[in-house]
């Protein structure tokens, strides 16, 4: 067994360089996504998905990272020279951004082995002993550090992070890891119907989460062996994993959050999911515990006034009840319940929002009444609207109503012009 000691952990980290895919299209959010990457989509009330492997990073020790990025980057662009733009090279920290930029092919990013191997002359020139490569649109806590020292203490050329997940919600939904009892990997599926077991775990199977750890030399070879494959998806789980794991050491590495606590790790890839995953926020006591100061989650957040509540009257009172109200905010006589609202949100009188996502800059007219709905950046609801109560009417007057029941609302959906902070 390797030595864990705080030294030999802040030694890993150092020779380490994590590059993060933020390039994700995030079809499935439909609307969410016109104008934004996924990475860059709001969570939680004022963080974006981006934040968290970010944070991640930072938390673990590691302060050397790549941000590659591709679909519709503008919004994630800014938010990362605004909120992570401080980091000092001359110190061996940097968030640098990667746009897809052509570098060893005429085509932009066709995988997630592409993407790598095309900022390949950027992570040799950072001398790294490892590279993580990391998922950029995922919400979840994690200290990579303890991936770093397994994947040492292995002597694996390459580990996958895994999560358990029940053989069921596994089917049809994930790449899945098979292995021996020493999480050797044997196989990899993408997609099974039937996933194959975790050793003494009959009911649970090993789910790729898209976060890689190489040895660098090792990494290398890999990707200019499949950039010269013909007919390779320049994928990872498609192509890199199973093409290594007959000749070499691949290991899984199940993700555990430190101190034994419940394992969080949301994909909030469709319009259900996200309102689920930004819901469960509310709560008393949510699974995804934002206020650990032991691991913070960093962001850019605007210097804004507190939130503000105001009327007391019999027929009117401005509160929020198991809720989450960012700076900036004015509820004004209206009721919340069970809703996030994100900075600079406007709710006026005699409303009754409940079960809402309301992301930043939105304002909220008099006498409206909104169920479940998720209300997209610079959205001005007129007066009077009622939405989520009739999804006949609600399509009917171009929302876009999800399996389960959400109503999402856009400034296009609304008729009024797109520009400024709704492309953000």
């Amino acid at each position: 067994m390797s030595d864990k000691s705080p030294r030999y952990i802040s030694n890993l980290t150092r020779d380490t360089y994590a590059l993060i895919l933020a390039g994700g299209r995030g079809s499935r959010l439909h609307e969410l996504t016109t104008w934004r990457a996924k990475p860059a989509l709001y969570f939680g009330g004022k963080f974006r998905i981006i934040d968290f492997p970010l944070s991640n990073c930072i938390n673990s020790g590691i302060r050397r990272i790549g941000v590659v990025t591709q679909y519709k980057s503008h919004s994630l662009i800014r938010h990362l020279v605004r909120g992570w733009g401080h980091f000092k090279k001359e110190l061996g920290e940097s968030v640098e951004i990667l746009p897809a930029s052509q570098r060893f092919s005429e085509n932009w990013y066709e995988g997630t082995a592409d993407a790598v191997f095309q900022n390949i002359d950027i992570i040799r020139d950072e001398l790294p002993k490892f590279v993580m490569i990391l998922s950029g649109d995922h919400i979840y806590r994690m200290d990579y550090a303890n991936l770093l020292a397994r994947h040492v203490e292995t002597g694996a050329k390459m580990t996958v992070c895994c999560m358990k997940v029940p053989l069921e919600e596994a089917a049809g939904a994930f790449g899945v890891m098979s292995v021996d009892e020493d999480y050797r990997i044997k196989g990899f599926t993408e997609k099974p119907a039937n996933p194959d077991p975790v050793p003494n775990e009959p009911d649970l199977c090993l789910a790729s989460m898209g976060n890689y750890v190489f040895d660098t030399e090792f990494l290398f070879e890999q990707l200019a062996r499949d950039a010269e494959t013909s007919g390779s998806e320049r994928d990872f789980g498609k192509d890199i994993i199973p093409s290594i794991i007959k000749d070499h050491d691949v290991f899984a590495y199940p993700f555990q959050s430190s101190e034994n606590e419940h394992v969080y790790w949301r994909d909030v890839g469709t319009l259900d999911s996200f309102w689920e995953a930004n819901m469960e926020m509310v709560a008393p006591v949510p699974a995804l515990n934002l206020y650990d100061r032991k691991w913070p989650i960093w962001t850019y957040q605007e210097q804004l006034p507190p939130a503000k509540f105001v009327w007391e009257d019999h027929d009117r009172r401005g509160e929020a009840i198991n809720s989450v109200v960012s700076g900036g905010c004015i509820v004004s006589g209206s009721t919340l319940r069970r809703s996030l609202c994100f900075s600079n949100v406007r709710v006026h009188s005699y409303g009754l929002i409940e079960e809402a996502v309301i992301l930043p800059d939105v304002e909220i007219k008099r006498h409206c009444k909104l169920r479940k709905v998720i209300i997209d950046r610079g959205c001005v609801i007129p007066e009077g609207t009622v939405i989520g109560y009739d999804h006949e009417e609600d399509r009917r007057r171009g929302f876009r109503v999800s399996e389960k029941g959400v109503v999402l609302v856009t400034r296009e959906m609304l008729g009024q012009p797109v520009g400024g902070t709704a492309l953000g």
